[in-house]
């Protein structure tokens, strides 16, 4: 079991008993401690979720009924406040789980393109600098700028990544066939492929020193030529 693998199913299901996922902890100290952890996380995200109903909740929801308008707000304030904290509390603990969850960039790419359709019928000219402004608000990526106009920008917006905010560009290759760019703050926990496909796009991936960038266009589409324009201008 490789450790890609392994932390998928570790983060999935801490109590995990089958015999591969048993054997890779046993032969892994800090694997092993990793999964305690987590063991131990889950029985406290347990606990706090756990809410005891009163046996005689039906009774005092009657009379609370009888209690005049006044306390009846008051009491009515003082529920919603409990609800919206619960709320919070379940949302938080979401996201912090969200942000554990590991996250394969090709996939992520190819969704937002089939999702995003608006962005490959924009027949805008965007110039370097307005791609650099956005840039600017993203964390992980204020530092880095496209030194040039890496040929025809039709589209640019935010996007995310599972939490991670990222830049969202449609470009020209060559022969003028949109092929879409991904850039992507680098995080320890993302899964970065070099070439995929579905049914009816192609991508590819490379690194910068902060940064993943991952074009993805249609079969006809030259990705290396979109590449090599983004390497010869961006820093």
């Amino acid at each position: 079991m490789d450790d890609l693998q392994f932390r998928r199913q570790a983060y999935g299901d801490p109590n995990n008993q089958s015999d591969e996922f048993l054997a890779h902890l046993a032969e892994n100290k800090d694997d092993a401690e990793f999964v305690k952890d987590l063991k131990a996380f889950d029985k406290k995200l347990t606990a706090a979720l756990h809410i005891d109903v009163p046996n005689d909740l039906a009774e005092k929801l009657l009379l609370r009924q009888q209690l005049s308008e006044h306390q009846n707000s008051k009491k009515r304030g003082r529920y919603m406040m409990a609800m919206a904290a619960s709320i919070a509390f379940v949302v938080g603990i979401s996201v912090s789980l969200l942000r554990l969850t590991p996250i394969n960039l090709s996939e992520n790419s190819l969704a937002h393109v089939h999702h995003e359709t608006k962005a490959l019928i924009m027949e805008q000219d965007i110039g370097f600098n307005d791609v650099n402004f956005k840039l600017a608000s993203v964390k992980g990526l204020s530092e880095s700028k496209f030194i040039k106009q890496p040929g025809r920008v039709f589209y640019t917006s935010f996007c995310d990544f599972q939490g991670v905010k990222s830049l969202h560009l449609v470009m020209a290759d060559e022969l003028g066939n949109k092929v879409t760019l991904f850039i992507v703050p680098t995080e320890s926990r993302m899964v970065l492929e070099e070439a995929f496909a579905d049914n009816q796009f192609k991508g590819k991936s490379f690194q910068t020193a902060d940064t993943y960038m991952i074009l993805v266009g249609e079969p006809a589409s030259d990705l290396e030529f979109v590449q090599n324009e983004v390497e010869n201008t961006f820093i």
